[in-house]
């Protein structure tokens, strides 16, 4: 059965409109660096300030690590969500053969992208997590109990989005069994 001209150009056209989103991905590259220029500036603090031990804490260090170590995390959750998502959704790298290639592109789906995405959002939240627990003095009670239940959530969610990931990848493997 052959389709009518019209309905070819509009699936045609429609799958086309995937390519609107590659300005997005380009932004989140913009972002990536203006992240890199923030952790450069903070780095350059931290190593000014380090050898003013008496206004500089090995307390304030520690904060200040964990800040930079919140923007690498930051800056690797826009490489999955630019690298992953344009692979997902707009065109396929032509990656094949390439040393750098990330071991996990290989495999990247939807789903997969989820659970990496949320995985990582739990890296961060953790590392905002330690942060106020050792600034816990400057903190109000009310305030470090509400990043605990953030946290929690989110460690529900991405337990729940792995588990309904896990069930439609089991169904889906059973259904392709049943046909073969």
């Amino acid at each position: 059965m052959t389709m009518s001209s019209p309905v070819k150009y509009l699936e045609s056209f429609i799958f086309a409109s995937r390519w609107i989103q590659a300005p997005l991905y380009v932004g989140l590259i913009v972002a990536q660096v203006v992240y890199c220029w923030l952790f450069m500036v903070e780095l350059s603090h931290l190593v000014h300030n380090a050898f003013d031990t008496a206004h500089f804490s090995e307390t304030e260090v520690m904060l200040v690590v964990l800040g930079l170590i919140d923007v690498v995390m930051i800056a690797n959750l826009l490489v999955m969500v630019i690298v992953g998502g344009y692979e997902t959704f707009v065109s396929r790298l032509d990656l094949e053969g390439h040393p750098d290639q990330p071991e996990w592109l290989s495999h990247v789906n939807a789903g997969v992208l989820k659970i990496k995405l949320s995985t990582a959002i739990i890296g961060i939240s953790s590392i905002h997590l330690l942060k106020s627990f050792i600034n816990a003095a400057n903190l109000s009670e009310h305030t470090l109990l509400w990043q605990v239940v953030i946290h929690v959530v989110f460690l529900f969610s991405a337990l729940a989005m792995a588990l309904v990931d896990k069930t439609m990848t089991q169904t889906l493997a059973l259904q392709h069994q049943k046909h073969h």
